[in-house]
């Protein structure tokens, strides 16, 4: 039953389904495209239809490639009838108390056990805790189904390594860790996998240890970066630049290259609680990744601390400073405002009076305004600024010359003017008469 599916596959003779058509699961589906016939179902009618009319709303493809590719999107979910191989790529958040917050890829198992056929096999994307696939997704896939999993379907994980914004680590040049609850579904996963990785997929022997893969590899980041950011904030009282450390630092052959920085998005700010979640449910409190996440929490509330101190040494009222942030989203050169610790930033500076313009090229504003309450301005209404913050790195902030930067500040004093550069893009010398700062 299964074992001709990689040849149905190639041949047309079976399609492929993307199950949630985000960051992760739309690129997917579009490189699928180009080698076997693929359905791209998400619950969300308009964003299906954005897709539909050549709109890439995420930028990691572009509207030409959409444009152009064959996927049959739908938010019909009885078009996943059609499909044999189903890859399931929602979204896995974490609630308020930092739990996972399963309910997306409960959806979608719902969902698509509802229309699952004999003969098919289900392999899941979205981050999870080890054991969610075969104690959770599994029992539902059964239920909805009525069919068997392991005789009538197969299941196999297989973590998303997709980084939204990056133009060099894509797709199919990212090795694929896959796994399948056995050797035939763990063969065949491998295979089809194979058609679009050209970095080659990394078999695993269980479907727990590609789910612990995924946990462990964004914790590490994390850990990492947490060390930095307590770095940053130990050298900050000791008047000490951080950035000069580090980049002495690096000219030993074995340093690590990380940065401190605001840690956020979908992957690196939730993935350690994924695990340190299971973790605890064995009996086993986390001593080291807990502690970084945190550091990494309170990263936002430092930097605007540091701001309002700075406006303060400058001689400036922060209630009454005209203060504009650039940044909204969670990373540079990537839209998407999931979980961004900007807004960390904003709400410390609100707390204290203070009402931040918020600038964002890459945000979509009805986004900003749904996630955080913000209403985004165009770079050309920013003027008379006491404070600027720097949060994100976007490209066009980056493009900014110097002049194009003071051009941005109220006409007085130097040393009245207050530059928060979160991620060391501007040029410190060009601004030695201001209060500069950078983490």
């Amino acid at each position: 039953m299964f074992t001709t599916l990689y040849e149905d596959l190639l041949a047309g003779d079976a399609k492929l389904s993307l199950v949630g058509l985000g960051y992760v699961g739309m690129p997917i589906a579009v490189e699928f495209a180009k080698h076997v016939p693929v359905i791209g179902f998400d619950i969300n009618e308009a964003k299906v239809e954005q897709y539909k009319q050549g709109h890439d709303s995420t930028n990691e493809v572009g509207d030409e490639a959409l444009a152009h590719t064959t996927v049959d999107f739908t938010a019909d979910p009885t078009r996943l009838e059609e499909a044999r191989f189903h890859i399931v790529a929602v979204p896995t958040p974490v609630n308020q108390d930092k739990t996972p917050d399963l309910t997306p890829v409960i959806g979608a198992s719902e969902t698509l056990g509802k229309h699952l056929k004999p003969g098919s096999i289900v392999v899941y994307e979205s981050t999870v805790y080890p054991g969610v696939t075969e104690d959770v997704c599994v029992p539902i896939l059964e239920r909805e189904s009525g069919l068997r999993c392991g005789e009538d379907f197969k299941v196999g994980y297989s973590p998303e390594r997709i980084n939204p914004g990056d133009r060099v680590h894509t797709l199919t040049t990212i090795r694929k860790v896959v796994s399948g609850m056995d050797d035939e579904s763990a063969e065949l996963i491998r295979r089809v996998y194979d058609i679009v990785i050209a970095a080659g997929t990394f078999p695993v022997s269980t479907i727990k240890t590609a789910e612990a893969v995924k946990v462990v590899e964004n914790s590490q980041r994390d850990i990492n970066i947490a060390f930095m950011n307590e770095l940053a904030m130990v050298f900050d009282r000791m008047g000490i630049d951080t950035s000069e450390v580090i980049e002495g630092m690096n000219t030993k052959w074995n340093a690590l290259g990380f940065r401190p920085g605001l840690v956020g998005g979908h992957c690196i700010g939730v993935d350690p609680y994924y695990f340190t979640y299971e973790a605890e449910k064995l009996g086993y409190h986390s001593q080291i990744i807990l502690s970084g996440r945190k550091v990494n929490d309170g990263m936002g509330g430092f930097v605007a601390d540091a701001a309002i101190r700075e406006m303060v040494q400058a001689g400036l009222a922060p209630a009454k400073s005209r203060v504009a942030v650039l940044g909204l989203t969670f990373k540079e050169d990537c839209p998407d405002v999931r979980n961004s610790k900007v807004d960390d930033i904003l709400a410390r500076l609100r707390q204290y009076g203070i009402a931040p313009q918020v600038c964002d090229p890459w945000a979509d504003p009805a986004d900003a305004k749904a996630a955080y309450g913000v209403d985004l301005v165009p770079m050309e209404e920013l003027r008379d600024l006491d404070c600027l913050i720097v949060a994100v790195a976007h490209r066009q902030f980056r493009d900014m010359s110097s002049d194009d930067v003071k051009a941005l500040f109220a006409d007085k004093p130097d040393a009245e003017k207050v530059l928060v550069d979160v991620k060391s893009v501007l040029p410190k010398a060009e601004f030695a008469g201001y209060r500069y700062w950078r983490l």
